[in-house]
């Protein structure tokens, strides 16, 4: 066994639990910290398959940016996860159907590249330009699409976190700038004390 196939199997397992620990912890927060467990040793299996561009963007993108937001999106919402699940057995089915279709993908991908079908991948130091080709050019109307639900998602997240709330205590601007001295001092003229 040679060095890079001991890489990529401590990468899988280490992926492969992370992602297990995702979906299984209780804490959002921890949750979270394993997903981006999972993203780092990902973009190493992207090192050991030569795609360098796409190692660095995942780390980049989704561990710099992407899990910030969702951090970030956690904690300012007040979500009341036990009511939440409570209920999860009600979606289990849906979960059990599209998880089913996901991993029919898998196995029609593993099938494909065991049969040697596809392209050949391109020349060293030429993935960016080849990927860049791909997406701007063969694919760029998923491409747009994918921007437009990106696009969405975070108009949902800024108007999820800017509802409004009865606890909170707010100041208006437009009150305090309108306030003249006399509504705010009253002067006394107080007469000394000598007599």
């Amino acid at each position: 066994m040679s060095f890079e196939s001991l890489l990529f199997y401590v990468f899988a397992a280490i992926l492969v639990f992370a992602a297990l620990r995702v979906v299984t912890t209780r804490n959002p927060v921890h949750a979270a910290l394993w997903l981006v467990l999972s993203f780092v040793t990902a973009a190493g299996l992207w090192l050991l398959l030569g795609a360098e561009f796409l190692a660095i963007a995942l780390v980049l993108v989704y561990v710099g940016a992407v899990m910030v937001l969702f951090l970030f999106v956690v904690m300012m919402l007040d979500v009341n996860f036990d009511a939440l699940r409570s209920r999860i057995r009600s979606h289990l089915p849906v979960a059990a159907v599209v998880g089913a279709v996901i991993l029919a993908e898998m196995a029609l991908l593993l099938v494909r590249a065991t049969r040697g079908a596809g392209t050949p991948p391109p020349a060293a130091g030429e993935n960016t330009r080849a990927l860049g080709r791909l997406l701007y050019v063969d694919y760029v109307y998923p491409f747009e699409i994918a921007a437009v639900i990106l696009l969405v998602a975070i108009v949902a997240a800024i108007a999820l976190t800017h509802r409004r709330r009865r606890d909170t205590k707010h100041q208006d601007p437009g009150r305090q700038a309108k306030v003249k001295r006399a509504d705010r001092v009253r002067l006394i003229d107080l007469r000394s004390g000598k007599p």
